[in-house]
């Protein structure tokens, strides 16, 4: 064979090769399923998260719920707010005038993250007339419950009585950063609930309260009831009513309704009369 034609011939067998090499890896692209991304793939910067931002992305506004019925009269509920570092500093008198009387403030997030800006929007509702409190966004993928409880009581996420702060409140609810469920089973997302309610309850003496949602409960808990006799239920349904209930809870105690309030911060309703907050934050 002469050299042109042998050229000619190694050509030809390295374009079937492509060819071929390049169905392959069509075939393949097609038949594995693309991965979930893992907590390191997202990017979602850790620290950033806030109270419902997981149930925006999961749960969004129930636009079609206008007619169903509020589960309590609006006239015996309290205005809250939620807040966290996204909005800086907070116009607290612009939301006593408004009507907001009692607060959350995102303290802590794992045991990674304090608030740069806690002082302004824990103290500023304290000073406006407001009762306040403050919450932790929980990451059962990090580290243990107790030690998040220790890091939250630590950097501002206690309790005194003085009828004017309320316990403090465990925001859990679906990852921002990863697996929905924090890749823990059912019975070990329980456990680590139980973990942080224990030692927070040990640090200050009150029950925290649970920031949830029932779809992520249903999911992330398989729906478990244990906790509904000690510990008080926030839920968040962004919807004329707060819906079905998690497992355990006749009742809520506050109502997180809106993710985009007419003022800053997620709005909330407290199930009762400003006395009855008061009394809430007593213990």
């Amino acid at each position: 064979m002469d050299p042109v034609t042998s050229q000619i011939c190694r050509n030809r067998r390295r374009s079937r090769w492509s060819v071929a090499s390049a169905l392959t890896g069509l075939l393949l692209t097609l038949s594995i399923p693309a991965a979930v991304p893992s907590a390191a793939e997202s990017t979602v910067e850790r620290g950033s998260a806030y109270m419902g931002m997981g149930v925006l992305a999961h749960d969004g506004e129930a636009a079609t719920d206008e007619d169903a019925p509020v589960s309590v009269p609006r006239v015996t509920q309290t205005e809250g707010v939620d807040v966290a570092s996204y909005q800086g500093d907070v116009a607290w008198s612009t939301l006593w005038n408004s009507g907001v009387r009692w607060a959350y403030t995102k303290a802590t997030e794992g045991t990674y993250y304090s608030n740069p800006y806690f002082a302004q929007q824990y103290d500023g509702p304290y000073d406006a007339g407001m009762v306040r409190g403050a919450y932790h966004f929980a990451t059962p993928d990090t580290t243990s419950g107790a030690e998040q409880a220790d890091y939250f009581v630590d950097q501002g996420g206690g309790w005194s009585r003085d009828a004017r702060t309320l316990p403090g409140a465990l925001d859990i609810e679906w990852n921002p950063y990863g697996d929905a469920c924090y890749g823990k089973s059912r019975s070990g997302m329980v456990s680590w609930i139980r973990d942080f309610l224990d030692r927070y309850k040990e640090r200050t003496g009150r029950e925290a309260v649970i920031y949830t949602a029932t779809s992520w409960w249903s999911d992330c808990t398989g729906n478990y009831a244990g906790f509904g006799d000690t510990n008080p239920l926030w839920i968040a349904r962004y919807a004329s009513s707060a819906g079905t209930l998690p497992a355990g809870w006749s009742s809520y105690t506050m109502w997180q309704y809106t993710s985009s309030g007419p003022t800053v911060g997620d709005h909330d309703r407290f199930n009762g009369s400003l006395d009855k907050v008061k009394n809430f934050a007593t213990g």
